[in-house]
């Protein structure tokens, strides 16, 4: 459904350092930063993108936006979320875990990247 999704970030290196973590912990490489300073983490199925907002303007999250990452199993959402809190996320929501809803029984592990922006890791489990 989605070709790329790109986030805001203040400091390009500093978010850098938290994704490359986060991100590295389910099997993906370092970003790869253009000649524009945009970082970019490509995958076969799609683009993961961080930028300097172009109208000059502060980066800023947005309320009530989530990102979500797939990971493959609850321990590797644990690693995921530990990789991004250690590199300059913050934890938010509940603690990681699995979680019993309408939707049927699902792991979630929320946090927020150094600009603000919520990401979440998910893998449904049944």
């Amino acid at each position: 459904m989605f070709s790329h999704i790109m986030v805001g970030a203040n400091n390009i290196e500093e978010s850098k350092k938290f994704y490359d973590a986060a991100l590295g912990a389910l099997g993906y490489g370092p970003g790869v930063v253009d000649p524009k300073g945009r970082c970019f983490y490509f995958t076969d199925t799609g683009v993961f993108a961080i930028s300097v907002p172009i109208d000059g303007n502060p980066a800023c999250h947005g309320n009530g936006s989530t990102i979500g990452f797939a990971v493959e199993s609850p321990e590797q959402g644990d690693a995921w979320h530990a990789a991004g809190v250690a590199n300059g996320g913050t934890t938010c929501e509940d603690p990681p875990g699995i979680r019993e809803g309408e939707m049927g029984s699902m792991y979630l592990a929320y946090m927020r990247d150094p600009a603000g922006n919520k990401i979440c890791a998910l893998k449904r489990m049944g």
